[in-house]
């Protein structure tokens, strides 16, 4: 088996950061709800909020802020 070797610079891939960020966001709701299981209108608000908020902080093209 052959590892690469670590370097120093970081790469960040924002598509997966925010798909990550929406699953965290989607089992925060889960562990909040009464209900055995999020309906579909819960899962499209908490998916919905998520996006906006991710939208306001990197933009249409998902560019760093700033």
């Amino acid at each position: 088996m052959h590892v690469a070797p670590a370097r120093g610079t970081a790469v960040q891939d924002h598509v997966a950061l925010a798909e990550i960020e929406l699953c965290g966001d989607l089992i925060i709701a889960a562990s909040a709800a009464r209900e055995d299981r999020l309906s579909a209108d819960r899962i499209d608000e908490v998916l919905r909020v998520a996006e906006e908020r991710f939208l306001e902080e990197y933009g249409e093209e998902g560019d760093e802020p700033g």
